[in-house]
């Protein structure tokens, strides 16, 4: 990747850590839907997205729960935090596109973290908008009703995807929001009926 490619992505980064991650680090296509992380797996390399779109998530007696959504230009904080100590996985990570990424060595952060100051500047940001996701899934948890959960989901996914029509299954929104698929089909059906919502075959229109 060349030194302009990268600069669109991170501004800050100078000519020298850009000339070190292209001679020292990999960038891959991972396909849609695609497991790249386990809870467990130890992390040796840390993902930031080219292209595309990763979904992080946890899972718990049998039920898996949405944690945030890593788009271009970012990273993830969990898998930085795991990796820099030498750690294991907390979460899970899955594409939700054909996405590209750029594999940082984590067993070489500590001393880029010391050479280039600027690669700071990618993590502090990422801490403070993975917070900020995890306060809102909390949020919505507590103090929402499931069909207010589904609508703010379909929302964000909608600005992530910059359309307004959702290609999702019941299934893939109950894995996100932790609960049956049974409560989503019938919360959306009753979403389409008060015209908040067109429904068809694994497809969701924001009305």
């Amino acid at each position: 990747m060349s030194y302009t490619d990268l600069h669109k992505h991170f501004p800050f980064f100078n000519k020298t850590l850009v000339e070190t991650i292209n001679q020292e680090c990999d960038i891959i296509t991972v396909p849609n839907h695609q497991e790249i992380l386990r809870k467990g797996q130890y992390v040796k390399v840390i993902p930031v997205v080219l292209k595309g779109l990763l979904r992080v998530y946890t899972t718990h007696d049998n039920k898996e729960l949405l944690l945030y959504h890593i788009k271009a230009s970012e990273s993830c904080v969990m898998s930085f935090a795991a990796g820099i100590k030498n750690g294991t996985s907390e979460i899970y990570a899955q594409t939700l596109q054909d996405t590209e990424i750029l594999l940082l060595p984590a067993d070489r952060l500590k001393k880029w973290l010391q050479q280039f100051p600027e690669l700071n500047l990618l993590f502090n940001s990422q801490y403070e908008m993975r917070y900020a996701d995890l306060l809102n899934t909390i949020e919505n948890m507590v103090f929402h009703k499931m069909d207010e959960r589904i609508l703010n989901l379909l929302h964000d996914k909608a600005v992530l995807t910059n359309s307004q029509i959702i290609k999702i299954s019941h299934q893939a929104l109950a894995d996100d929001l932790a609960t049956s698929r049974e409560v989503i089909s019938r919360v959306l059906k009753k979403l389409e009926n008060d015209n908040k919502l067109g429904l068809s075959h694994q497809t969701i229109k924001i009305l």
